[in-house]
């Protein structure tokens, strides 16, 4: 049986007060795996707001953390559907506040030579990086928990996005957490 983190009566409350859930799912490392456990969110209409899958130090086992729109499901029935797949081997709720989450974003911002002293200032202040500087252009990354890297998604629109991609969100819980 798989470990849930957050079902129960203490759990049931928590669903309230957040709208996006971060689940970390154990998989067995195995192909097709990912095709089925997106099949199912599809499915049952399931709404995901991230996805990012690697494998573990056990090479036997892949790491899906997942984060889910509470607005398409209640997180119960989420995890009771992910329980049933046969490749699944732990569910696990990260509650925030006792987990680190972290994304990377990469942009390419419109940034001819009068303007990137300004944007190198705001990057610097963010803790990102130039990746590459083009004649009109610049492209840029950072890394950071996601309400950082939505911010500064915001901050660049008035530069112009060339064009963006992030990352899924990757998370673990804090160590100082009882399990």
């Amino acid at each position: 049986m798989n470990e849930q983190s957050g079902s129960g009566s203490a759990g049931q409350h928590r669903v309230a007060d957040y709208r996006y859930h971060t689940l970390v799912v154990t998989v067995e490392n195995k192909s097709g795996v990912l095709a089925r456990l997106s099949a199912l969110f599809s499915r049952r209409g399931f709404n995901i707001e991230s996805l990012a899958v690697a494998p573990t130090d056990d090479e036997r086992f892949s790491r899906v953390t997942v984060v889910v729109d509470l607005e398409s499901a209640p997180l119960e029935q989420i995890i009771k559907q992910l329980d049933k797949l046969v490749n699944v081997v732990n569910i696990r709720e990260l509650h925030p506040g006792h987990a680190v989450e972290r994304e990377l974003m990469i942009v390419t911002v419109s940034a001819g030579p009068d303007r990137r002293d300004e944007l190198v200032e705001q990057l610097d202040r963010a803790g990102g990086k130039v990746l590459s500087v083009g004649a009109d252009a610049m492209m840029l990354s950072l890394v950071g928990p996601p309400a950082r890297i939505d911010e500064f998604e915001e901050l660049l629109r008035q530069y112009g996005i060339i064009e963006l991609q992030r990352t899924g969100r990757v998370a673990l819980a804090n160590l100082d957490e009882d399990d």
